[in-house]
């Protein structure tokens, strides 16, 4: 893989990781383009984008972490946690049943229209509920349950999935249902990331363009880390309506062109 192409998987990666448009859906549209990419280069460039959050968020996890007498940070602590370990659980069971993701483009259109209209519908039901930003076990367990049913479905987006449905399960400030999500995601993929690296070492170690994968992890570390903060700032005051529609119109253009055979 050319440093032109390991930039541009690395930028894609950053941008859509994190923003409730699919990070896997592009990249294996991406594909098609600037070629098929290996297990380890995906969980590099995944990593970029987890250090970018974390450098964003790191206030936010030394007081959990080191807030032990504060009743508050600790319920909070713990409602990750639960996330994490449904996640954790379920996700290792999915590995050992053999499930891979689907590498066409179709059922990939289809998820990102699918989740364009559930974003609609579920945040116009959201807007009706009390805004509220504590977090309770049930938002815990469901959105631990949604990372699950984001990674089988690729298209659906992790971000979209578990915002969303924490969202219309109580935690209907749109800050705050971001917040706990992204804050799930951080020890999730990071568990998943190295998971996958040992994995690949068990298999007869790793045989990478070490100096692409270094331009991949640098290019998806700083384009989330611009996107997230971008984010985090965009939802105080808008919906998420614009990347339901984007969604909506991306994945209506995609269906077109395999219809018309330009796509596979």
């Amino acid at each position: 893989m050319d440093f032109i192409n390991a930039a541009l998987l690395g930028i894609i990666e950053g941008i859509t990781e994190f923003l409730p448009i699919s990070s896997t859906g592009h990249l294996i549209i991406a594909e098609t383009w600037l070629g098929a990419r290996s297990e380890t280069f995906n969980v590099v460039i995944q990593a970029g984008a987890i250090l970018a959050v974390t450098l964003i968020y790191w206030r936010r996890i030394v007081s959990l972490l080191t807030g032990w007498n504060d009743p508050e940070a600790r319920d909070y602590l713990g409602k990750i946690l639960i996330a994490f370990a449904i996640t954790g659980v379920l996700g290792l069971i999915v590995k050992k049943l053999g499930f891979e993701l689907p590498t066409e483009i179709r059922p990939v259109a289809w998820a990102l229209v699918i989740g364009g209209i559930w974003m609609l519908l579920a945040e116009a039901l959201a807007a009706r509920l009390p805004d509220r930003t504590r977090v309770t076990l049930s938002v815990a367990i469901a959105v631990g349950l949604a990372q699950i049913v984001a990674g089988v479905f690729p298209g659906t987006s992790r971000s979209a999935t578990t915002i969303f449905v924490a969202m219309l399960l109580g935690l209907s400030n749109r800050a705050a249902a971001t917040e706990f999500a992204f804050l799930v995601g951080i020890p999730t993929m990071y568990a998943a990331s190295g998971y996958e690296l040992l994995s690949q070492l068990k298999d007869g170690g790793i045989e990478e363009d070490w100096s692409a994968l270094g331009v991949a992890f640098v290019f998806s570390t700083l384009t989330a880390f611009i996107a997230v903060k971008w984010l985090l700032g965009f939802i105080r005051s808008h919906r998420f309506t614009s990347f339901a529609i984007y969604r909506i119109a991306f994945g209506g253009a995609l269906l077109a062109a395999v219809s018309a055979g330009l796509l596979t």
